[in-house]
């Protein structure tokens, strides 16, 4: 009985992972920390456990069918870098932990993954609408950007923005989960933060690990329309903006933290982006491109850490 248990759990596992990848969860997983971290900051404390049960399901849902939906969209092209070699699944790239690209590997079919897609959509809404009906548009509207941004591949590089506001609207989405009415000031400078950190971070360095492959097809990205030296300078530009907006946004959040965690926090920033930023704007190198993007996928994870230190010490001050 337990050796068929094993084996049947075995079996499912090999059948999901290829979805899961699809949605590169083990990304889905770090990104989510970005909406938690903006929940908390905005509202200055812990949600309701029915707010942040509902909050991280609908997180992880809205993050899995948008993450998928990317592929989706760009299965055609996808395939035609596969059909020319691209895609390397053994090198040191966070979205290669897993298979990637499986659609166009042909691991799983298109239909599975627009079911895939439509499967985590439908949690997506309806958790949105329970915390926020206004929820609900931030998210249509993020889908509705992130298919432009797929389709402006060959268009124009600064589809790089489109991309940085697709990120923004899980953290938005969150702070208006917790708190319906909150400061444009809030709003405005979480906004610009994960957007900067986006483009800099995690956007110019993705195109830039696949710019053999964007050259070849003609890619308008930024690496490849613009060159390695102004792209250096643009995510490096990007990520010194996002160190400045990364304190304002603590001064903001109605939590009051001491000089030492603006301290930590710099820290986290000068580690996980402008150090790597710096590395890859002297080396032009494609290998220090994947080491920016590794390490800038774990910063929202270390600000939010920053963020739950404080409020565990804090709630458990006398």
């Amino acid at each position: 009985m337990v050796d068929k248990s094993v084996s049947g759990y075995r079996e499912w596992l090999r059948r999901v992972k290829p979805f899961w990848a699809l949605s590169r969860i083990p990304h889905v997983l770090l990104d989510m920390a970005a909406p938690v971290l903006g929940a908390l900051l905005a509202l200055g404390g812990f949600p309701s456990v029915w707010v942040m049960v509902l909050g991280i399901i609908t997180a992880f849902a809205g993050y899995t069918a948008v993450y998928a939906l990317n592929d989706v969209i760009d299965y055609r092209t996808d395939v035609e870098k596969v059909s020319a070699g691209g895609y390397d699944d053994s090198e040191a790239y966070l979205d290669g932990v897993m298979i990637r690209h499986p659609m166009a590997k042909g691991v799983i079919s298109i239909s599975q993954g627009v079911l895939w897609v439509v499967s985590w959509s439908i949690p997506a809404l309806i958790g949105a609408y329970l915390l926020n009906p206004f929820c609900v548009w931030i998210f249509l509207g993020g889908v509705g950007l992130e298919i432009v941004y797929c389709r402006l591949w060959k268009v124009t590089p600064f589809r790089t923005f489109i991309n940085g506001a697709v990120k923004t609207c899980g953290p938005v989405a969150a702070v208006f989960a917790v708190k319906p009415d909150p400061s444009p000031a809030f709003i405005t400078i979480l906004f610009l933060w994960i957007f900067f950190w986006e483009i800099g971070g995690q956007n110019i360095p993705a195109d830039w690990t696949d710019i053999e492959e964007d050259r070849r097809f003609q890619a308008q990205t930024i690496p490849v329309k613009l060159g390695v030296e102004r792209a250096g300078i643009i995510a490096l530009s990007a990520l010194v903006l996002t160190l400045p907006l990364n304190v304002i946004l603590f001064f903001v959040s109605p939590l009051i933290f001491s000089p030492y965690y603006y301290i930590v926090i710099v820290v986290c920033n000068l580690y996980c982006l402008l150090l790597p930023a710096q590395a890859l704007y002297e080396s032009k190198d494609r290998r220090q491109a994947m080491a920016l993007f590794n390490k800038a996928s774990y910063y929202p994870g270390a600000i939010l850490g920053v963020v739950l230190i404080y409020l565990i010490i804090r709630n458990g001050s006398p």
